[in-house]
């Protein structure tokens, strides 16, 4: 049997981060809200929000510690994902490591996605 993907996962390093934004912001969130929106030039861009509640159709990614709520319409644009945190002496952020990425902007702020298989998005809810 085939190992199923995860919707999304993190690195110790987005965790750590998120946690500490989350600490910082004195806000009660529930979790990190992460979606995808059209925009920029290469069409589409990452979303992230403080989430004060669940949404009925959001999917929950807990791993690390944190609590990640995945937009319903992002679920398939985001299959298999990796958060990471990087910050180096020029910048900071976090970077979406997709397999379903096609292609991005040279400024780093938009990408190209492809929605993910049906049936590698069915096994992901299974799991």
């Amino acid at each position: 049997m085939r190992p199923r993907p995860k919707l999304m996962t993190l690195t110790d390093a987005a965790a750590e981060r998120i946690r500490a934004l989350m600490s910082a912001s004195g806000n009660e969130a529930t979790g990190l809200r992460i979606g995808v929106k059209k925009g920029g030039c290469a069409g589409m861009e990452y979303t992230m929000s403080y989430a004060d509640t669940k949404a009925s159709h959001d999917e929950v990614v807990e791993d690390k510690g944190v609590r990640i709520l995945i937009e319903p319409t992002a679920v398939m644009f985001l299959l298999g994902t990796e958060m990471d945190y990087r910050a180096d002496r020029m910048s900071s952020g976090f970077v979406f490591n997709n397999p379903n990425q096609t292609s991005a902007c040279g400024c780093g702020e938009s990408v190209s996605l492809t929605p993910a298989a049906e049936t590698s998005l069915e096994a992901a809810r299974d799991s």
